[in-house]
């Protein structure tokens, strides 16, 4: 990640005072096609990250919240709510590439999630850049093509989706 200079109160300080650096997200520029970015650390996915998430969506999914019901489906156990793995799996990108140089997620395509994640499961998150292209309308900006994938513990896939964002040019 590159530094930035801050630009809030403390980067007010004389030349004698300390430099201050600002964490952010990479712009339009520095994000590079083909490169693997990986977002470090994991989040261990508990039961009450998934109950809690569940119950605020108003998804009252019996697989995410009945336990004695879910012993006798397929996977014999409550699943962790897709839709939290999916917010879950985005934010852990955010420090790393989009924090402070998105303008706005422009959509989600080709979301899938091959393999449930369970609690107790740690969450992994690696992005690939696979588009960049600078916009028509919208000068000093440009669109990035990301395709996340999350991962558990075991290197079993068990998300992945592209988006598409609307990103600050350097």
């Amino acid at each position: 990640m590159t530094d930035a200079v801050s630009t809030g109160p403390a980067a007010g300080k004389d030349d004698d005072g300390p430099r201050v650096i600002e964490q952010r997200g990479l712009y339009f520029d520095e994000l590079e096609e083909g490169v693997i970015y990986a977002h470090r650390p994991g989040r261990t996915e508990t039961e009450t990250d998934n109950v809690l998430n569940t119950t605020l969506t108003m998804n009252t999914q019996a697989l995410h919240l009945d336990a004695a019901w879910s012993a006798g489906q397929p996977f014999g156990r409550r699943l962790v709510n897709s839709m939290f793995t999916l917010a879950t799996m985005v934010g852990q990108s955010v420090t790393q590439l989009t924090q402070g140089t998105i303008i706005a997620q422009l959509g989600l395509t080709d979301v899938s999630f091959p393999h449930p994640l369970f609690h107790g499961d740690t969450l992994y998150t690696e992005t690939a850049i696979t588009g960049k292209r600078l916009s028509a309308s919208r000068p000093g900006q440009g669109i990035v093509t990301m395709e996340h994938t999350g991962h558990n513990q075991d290197g079993t896939v068990v998300a992945r989706a592209t988006r598409s964002c609307l990103m600050w040019t350097r």
